[in-house]
């Protein structure tokens, strides 16, 4: 058997993975219940118009003539909300010759050297489901999330760990609610998260054979991307917290780190560029950088712990850091990071950048509660802890259900 099937081979769809990927599910189906209850808003607009620009007429970027505005926001949220709207109209266009004429969606009639494509205002009733394909890239960009986050806290809590974290965050109306408008904020998110939990994964692997670096340098670069793709600030942030946590670990083995994560750094830029269609003149609006400073204020952490429909949240994040400081057996590395990630980012502001540095705190919040309730779990009272956690994660249940009318 070769290399490449023995590994398939021996992933295992056993019971905790059947039971995150239910998770993900209810996830996803609440993504779609609330997008079936939504109408097109001005933004939804503005990102499919953009979006399907930089596909359709990619010359734009060139000139800079593009209905996009300010791309530092990050281009990628446009690709993506604009790639499933041009894959549908092109779909639309190869079957207009099975169509009457009357119902075609590119019109016989229609002046020369007008576009060939009509713009989503024109389409808004012809083309099926376009709210949902609008909103598809980013549910399935908080379900890679999930994913990565349930993977982190698995690996590091254990099983228990695991659903713990993922419920918390599948049964968030914040991280619900980024993932229902075109925007980059989930996609700062995953990529902070992925690039930071990627770069402790490159220094365990250093404490190995060389052959195991590459596909997590690979994977570093692209997560890298991600991150650049949406935020340069969130590029930044995850570079340098990479790098601190890698020095911290990699003992021994210091010498190629700020190499590697250099290296990861450009190849990320690259494949920015690239995703800027190789224009020059895109690539540098995404380079004009705020004046001011960076800020740190506690009030976007007190508007989201004491709102009502974080209250299972607000609750766990007491008790865990209580627990935290109580235990020195709980101050570790592995709870250690999430928490400094967390206080860092809900503290955060970005002065002249469009961002929501409180919402990429939340995977590391949960992955800090996450250990913390594993270890509760382990503990002498470790039944009364797991009921516990049990209630807590009804709790964030309910209050996300009895909010998702509100969201729609």
């Amino acid at each position: 058997m070769s290399h490449c099937f023995g590994k398939i081979r021996r992933f295992r769809f056993n019971l905790p993975q059947r039971i995150a990927a239910v998770l993900l599910a209810l996830f996803l189906a609440q993504g779609f219940w609330i997008a079936s209850r939504q109408s097109m808003t001005e933004r939804d607009y503005q990102y499919a118009r953009c979006g399907r620009e930089i596909w359709e007429r990619p010359a734009t970027l060139f000139s800079g003539s593009t209905s996009c505005g300010n791309l530092s926001d990050g281009i990628l949220a446009y690709r993506l909300a604009g790639l499933p709207l041009t894959a549908e109209v092109l779909l639309e266009r190869a079957l207009d010759p099975f169509r009457q004429p009357e119902n075609r969606v590119v019109l016989a009639g229609s002046a020369p050297g007008a576009p060939s494509i009509p713009s989503i205002w024109e389409l808004r009733h012809q083309l099926p489901c376009t709210l949902l394909l609008l909103r598809l890239p980013f549910l399935l960009a908080g379900c890679a999330l999930g994913g990565g986050l349930w993977w982190v806290t698995r690996r590091l809590y254990g099983n228990f760990g695991g659903y713990t974290a993922l419920t918390l965050y599948c049964f968030s109306p914040a991280m619900l609610s980024a993932c229902l408008s075109p925007n980059s904020e989930i996609l700062a998110a995953l990529g902070l998260y992925g690039g930071i939990y990627t770069s402790i994964g490159v220094a365990h692997a250093m404490q190995g054979p060389q052959r195991k670096w590459r596909p997590r340098i690979v994977l570093l670069t692209v997560v890298f991307a991600i991150a650049a793709g949406a935020h340069l600030a969130a590029l930044a942030l995850a570079a340098l917290l990479g790098l601190a946590f890698m020095l911290w670990i990699a003992i021994g083995r210091r010498r190629p780190i700020l190499p590697v994560v250099l290296a990861a750094t450009a190849g990320a830029l690259l494949l920015l560029f690239a995703c800027c269609g190789f224009s020059p003149l895109a690539f540098g609006e995404l380079f004009r950088l705020p004046t001011e400073f960076p800020a740190f204020s506690a009030d976007a952490a007190r508007r989201f712990f004491l709102s009502p429909a974080n209250i299972a949240t607000t609750i766990a994040a007491i008790a865990g850091l209580a627990l935290y400081l109580a235990s020195r057996r709980s101050r570790y590395f592995g709870n250690t990071v999430p928490l400094l990630c967390a206080l860092l980012l809900f503290c955060l502001i970005l002065p002249g950048v469009n961002s929501t540095p409180w919402l990429w705190a939340l995977p590391f919040l949960f992955t800090f509660i996450a250990g913390l309730a594993a270890d509760a779990y382990e503990s002498p009272r470790g039944k009364l802890a797991l009921a516990a956690g049990a209630a807590i994660v009804l709790l964030q249940v309910i209050s996300c259900v009895l909010d998702l009318p509100k969201s729609a």
